[in-house]
């Protein structure tokens, strides 16, 4: 059986998103820099991201970052998840109200009774491959609270935003082991165990 996966990029101070994510701003205002790794990197950062996607069965995210993939601005043909590796997993979506149309279409699902059923639901779709919670913060943030993740993997990236989404604002008290740490020109891709 894979692992459950919560895997976000984050700036030195804290951030995931840079200040007013919006459709047309899913990174925020200045937010660019946190997937400068993802983009632009080099060996180091192609390695992570091509393991990680290969190893991805399905991919749980909550509703305003599915938001803003299916909106005009979002994933296509060329770019979507793993970047331009653009692989096509499903997608489990929490959201309260699901939205009557997704660009998405067929490859996502929305769980409208909450985290724990998207997890429970991922991990029998995923079946041997890795379930990953890739965002929003809040999403990441719920699934660590909620002792749903196996581990947890941080893409440090080199930039100060001073505001925006910040990822363990009154997140409880928990102690990580690292288990694997890899250093590029764009960013420091950690990954800890949570017990």
């Amino acid at each position: 059986m894979g692992k459950v996966v919560a895997d976000i990029s984050v700036s030195l101070d804290g951030f995931v998103t840079g200040p007013d994510p919006d459709l047309a701003h899913g990174l925020g205002h200045g937010g660019e820099g946190l997937h400068t790794w993802v983009f632009e990197g080099d060996a180091v950062d192609r390695e992570v991201l091509t393991a990680a996607t290969d190893a991805t069965g399905v991919v749980v995210m909550g509703r305003r970052l599915f938001d803003i993939i299916d909106g005009p601005h979002g994933w296509n043909d060329e770019i979507g998840y793993g970047a331009d590796l653009a692989a096509p997993p499903p997608i489990l979506v929490v959201t309260r109200n699901p939205p009557d149309h997704a660009r998405l279409g067929d490859r996502v699902t929305f769980v409208v009774d909450g985290l724990h059923s998207a997890v429970a639901k991922a991990r029998a779709m995923a079946e041997e491959r890795d379930v990953v919670i890739m965002g929003g913060g809040e999403t990441v943030r719920g699934a660590v609270d909620a002792g749903l993740t196996d581990e947890l993997r941080l893409h440090l990236a080199p930039v100060l935003l001073g505001s925006g989404t910040p990822l363990f604002t009154g997140a409880a008290p928990r102690q990580l082991r690292q288990i694997h740490g890899r250093v590029s020109g764009h960013a420091t891709h950690l990954t800890y165990r949570l017990g």
